[in-house]
């Protein structure tokens, strides 16, 4: 059965997205929000979760968790079905009550975190729920905790946020100096451009590239055909795709001893080019376009041209090149 990417980790570190069925609205009232609350907190106990962020919407919740012992799915399973069963129960309904199975990003975390938990955090002032110097006052976000001290669970560790908004301590000054910042923040758009709020629920993973290939490798999925079983579409099996390409045509630079400045500097048809872009034409669905721009080879037409001549011509049986496929299949 295919399976949409999730990569389950010791120590990982996620954004949890998931809606209401329809986009319905299911934290209605504070009744509802309270119940999530205590379901959420009840799992980080039953699993040993850390609990770095959260925020419940009407519709929609986002959590940032790190799970020490490698147990996403058990947990977040446990949390949607018994929250279900409870708000079922209570308001005497039946029905789908989540749109589906909930959205997790695996977090490059000295990259990403504390720009995550900014954006978790500034949610409600985004949605115009509601200005900044109410957010304080908001009940439902790990955000109330920083002004609360007293009533933040143990499991609860609020330290990433303070610490990206310029090394700040958990104190009543730190919390107004990340106020402050915060207010900054939710009126500066390139400054949120560069921290890619606009990332932040999208694809698989949050993170660099090479932060996506060890995810990737880790799975054993950098090799071609490896993603077939997943429910990959559009963007997020684009993104893959590239990542395997980009790991195989890695490795074979690594072995023919080359780098960015020959990829510059020799010939767009080079023949240790037209070696690469061969192997990449017969073993993945590398495209003409990525491949001509990434052995700086001109038109991407030019990469077919070359590499049918490179097959019509018989090379493929030349001595080198037989070690060359050689090498990089060891």
């Amino acid at each position: 059965m295919a399976r949409s990417l999730r990569i389950e980790r010791a120590d990982g570190v996620y954004h949890i997205i998931n809606r209401g069925n329809y986009r319905q609205d299911l934290f209605i009232n504070d009744g509802a929000r309270l119940a999530f609350e205590k379901c959420l907190f009840e799992s980080c106990e039953k699993c040993g979760w850390i609990l770095e962020g959260y925020c419940v919407m009407t519709n929609h919740f986002h959590l940032v968790i790190r799970t020490p012992h490698g147990n996403l799915s058990y947990g977040m399973k446990w949390l949607q079905a018994t929250f279900a069963n409870r708000f079922h129960r209570f308001r005497k309904v039946r029905g789908k009550l989540f749109q589906g199975r909930y959205k997790s990003l695996i977090v490059e975390e000295d990259t990403y975190l504390g720009a995550l938990l900014h954006y978790v955090h500034l949610n409600p002032v985004r949605a115009k729920m509601m200005d900044l110097a109410a957010l304080r006052d908001y009940r439902w976000s790990s955000y109330w905790y920083l002004w609360n001290p007293r009533k933040r669970p143990e499991f609860m560790d609020l330290s990433a946020a303070l610490e990206h908004a310029g090394g700040l301590r958990d104190t009543l000054g730190g919390c107004k100096k990340y106020c402050e910042y915060l207010e900054w923040l939710s009126t500066d758009e390139p400054a949120q451009k560069e921290m890619a709020f606009e990332k932040m629920c999208r694809g698989w993973a949050l993170g660099t590239k090479s932060f996506k290939q060890r995810m990737l490798g880790s799975e054993g999925l950098l090799q071609e055909g490896s993603l077939d079983s997943l429910q990959l579409e559009g963007q997020e099996l684009q993104e893959a795709n590239e990542l395997q390409w980009e790991h195989q045509l890695e490795r074979m630079l690594s072995v023919l001893h080359k780098d960015d400045r020959k990829i510059l500097s020799d010939k767009k048809s080079a023949q240790w080019k037209v070696w690469i872009a061969n192997v990449l034409k017969r073993n993945t669905a590398a495209t003409n376009v990525w491949i001509a721009d990434k052995l700086n080879m001109g038109a991407p037409q030019s990469v077919s041209m070359q590499t049918s001549r490179f097959r019509q011509q018989n090379q493929e049986q030349d001595s080198d090149y037989l070690e060359f496929i050689q090498n990089i299949t060891k």
